[in-house]
């Protein structure tokens, strides 16, 4: 697996497993009808974001992270990313090589922590996983989600200082 820049071009494989992510409503707080383009805009940042893709040997896309500063001015030295990775590709630890990159790229740019603003708790998966890389849950925001099957769950802020 590779781990290299975004671009352009990656899109229109990136769109349909985006699309099916945010239209469950399952795990993301953006609206599940979001339109391509405002989809688009929002995960292909520009600097000081990034955005990489995973891609295995025949250039298939099977995962994309971003990664930005959390806040601006004077807490800009903490960053914050997310993560999508094709469900068809689930389970190839595609999202541990993301985290694990996102957090790379976090030390080298001399971020001094990374802050998740919005991990749901019902994604136990994605707890799990970024526990296992070192990530705290700081506190849950009681029904700060709203699950379209399980009704109100919790919000989780997880951190890790680098």
């Amino acid at each position: 697996m590779l781990i290299r820049e975004a671009t352009a071009a990656d899109w229109p494989a990136i769109w349909p497993f985006f699309h099916t992510i945010v239209a469950a409503g399952e795990t993301y707080t953006y609206p599940r009808d979001l339109d391509e383009a405002t989809g688009r805009e929002m995960w292909l940042l520009t600097p000081p974001g990034r955005t990489v893709v995973a891609v295995d040997d025949s250039g298939t896309v099977l995962g994309t992270a971003k990664m930005n500063p959390n806040h601006m001015g004077g807490a800009s030295h903490i960053a914050s990313a997310s993560f999508m990775v094709d469900p068809q590709h689930a389970g190839r630890g595609v999202g541990r090589a993301l985290g694990e990159h996102v957090l790379a790229w976090a030390r080298a740019e001399g971020y001094r922590a990374m802050q998740f603003n919005a991990v749901v708790e019902t994604n136990t998966g994605a707890v799990a996983l970024w526990e296992s890389l070192g990530f705290q849950i700081m506190t849950t925001l009681p029904e700060g989600f709203l699950h379209p099957t399980k009704g109100y769950v919790g919000l989780h802020i997880m951190y890790q200082q680098l």
